[in-house]
Parts: C-alpha cells; sequence; structure tokens
C-alpha cells in the first residue's frame, strides 16, 4: 500500500452530519433520505454500499446550464451489479446548446418525451439513500444536484461520495512535467477517466454516456482499491 500525499485531510463524519441534516430538513423526500443514514465511518471499503454516479449536462455551470442524463450503477469491490443499473434522460428547461450535443449526442428528439428533473428526482433520492456515491469529478455531480434539489424542492442537498479523479491526483502529486519533460514536450499526466482507467489497464469505453461512464467509473474504483488501498481500508478515508 502507498501513502497519499504528506498531509491527509481532516476526516469528515458523515453519520453525524446526516443526522443534523435530518433534523434541518425541511421537505420530506430529503428529510428521508437523510434519516436513512449512511455507514460508519471504520466501516471497511467491501462492506460499503457504493452507487456509481454520473451526469450528462448541457455545460458546466450548474448555475446556468441543466442535468440531460444521469446514470446509476449499485456495486461492491467485488461485483458490480448491472441488472440493478438505473438510466435516465432528462428534459431541461430552455434549449439545448450545439456543443453539448456534440459532446454527449444527446439531441432535442431524445429529450421531446422526457421527463423534467422534478419528476424522477424521488426516485433518485431513494435510489442513493443509504448509499456512497462513487463519481469521477465530483464538482459536476454534486454541483448540478445541489442546484436541481434548490430548484426543485427549495432547499440544497448533500451526500458522501467518493471522488476517483481526487484520489488519482492524490496518488499522482507529482504528476505536473518537470522543466526537462515540459522541454522535452511531454505533457502533465492527465487525471481524465479515460486516461486514469488506462493506467489500471481497464478497456476502453465510447465517453459521455452518464451509464456507460457510470460503469467505467465503478471499473476505476475496484482497480484503484485493489492496487493502493485494500477491501480493509475504512470508507472515511476515502469519501469527502
Amino acid at each position: 500500500m502507498i501513502r497519499l500525499g504528506p498531509a491527509p485531510p481532516p476526516l469528515l463524519d458523515w453519520p453525524q452530519r446526516m443526522q443534523t441534516l435530518a433534523e434541518s430538513a425541511q421537505h420530506p423526500s430529503l428529510k428521508a433520505f437523510y434519516q436513512v443514514g449512511t455507514c460508519a465511518l471504520d466501516t471497511p471499503l467491501e462492506h460499503v454500499p457504493l452507487l456509481a454516479l454520473d451526469v450528462e449536462t448541457t455545460g458546466l455551470d450548474a448555475q446556468q446550464h441543466a442535468i440531460v442524463s444521469l446514470g446509476l450503477l449499485p456495486f461492491t469491490l467485488q461485483r458490480i451489479r448491472c441488472a440493478e443499473a438505473a438510466y435516465w434522460l432528462v428534459k431541461p428547461e430552455g434549449e439545448l446548446h450545439d456543443a453539448s450535443v456534440t459532446f454527449h449526442h444527446i439531441t432535442h428528439s431524445d429529450i421531446r418525451h422526457a421527463p423534467r428533473m422534478q419528476q424522477i428526482l424521488d426516485q433518485l433520492l431513494k435510489a442513493m439513500a443509504g448509499r456512497v456515491m462513487v463519481v469521477h469529478y465530483r464538482h459536476i455531480e454534486r454541483n448540478f444536484l445541489e442546484q436541481a434539489a434548490r430548484q426543485c424542492l427549495g432547499e440544497g442537498w448533500q451526500f458522501p461520495l467518493i471522488d476517483t479523479m481526487q484520489l488519482e491526483a492524490q496518488l499522482h502529486p507529482t504528476r505536473y512535467s518537470s522543466w526537462w519533460h515540459r522541454l522535452r514536450g511531454r505533457p502533465p499526466l492527465s487525471l481524465r477517466l479515460a486516461d486514469s482507467r488506462g493506467r489500471y489497464h481497464l478497456p476502453s469505453y465510447q465517453a459521455h454516456h452518464a451509464l456507460t461512464d457510470a460503469l467505467a467509473c465503478a471499473e476505476l474504483l475496484q482497480a484503484q482499491v485493489s492496487t493502493h488501498f485494500g477491501p480493509h481500508t475504512p470508507v472515511s478515508q476515502l469519501w469527502s
């Protein structure tokens, strides 16, 4: 096993935070979500109920853009439960941008009869309750779901997650090229999902489909834990 950087971040007490949020939440759906709670700080990763999550959006700014698809995939360190996967197309407010259509290939005809976010949010909350989310670059999923909850339920939404991109960044603290590498035209180490998977010899998948990216993220975490941590690692060392 290797050590992650010179100074590990302070552990987040998500069980206590979920209890506090359950007491303060106003919307019944959010209160029910928080009341389910989450696993204890010292729960080994092999016993943690994990849920890979990916969202595709119309842009990168949660204040201006919106979710157009979501993929969820339950898994453990030993098994990915593909039969229990969930996928939604979502009809956003306003028009799709040409750039986003080019990116994720979701068109106006695809979302013409898709539900609005408020129509699937209860299903999403129930699917995520009690699980630790696994994402690649937490700022997208966390910010967009936070904004969706504020728009649909009138208050924010918090949940524990493991960010596979953050783990890769910690595992490669010297990823930026030295002056010698820059002189020779060698770029910094990429933390993108496909490139991160390549370091573990995982297969290439077509990117920017929410369910495929959720699968890719789940496999990446399994590889990261197998290579650098171990099944007995407490979940609190990885979540944020």
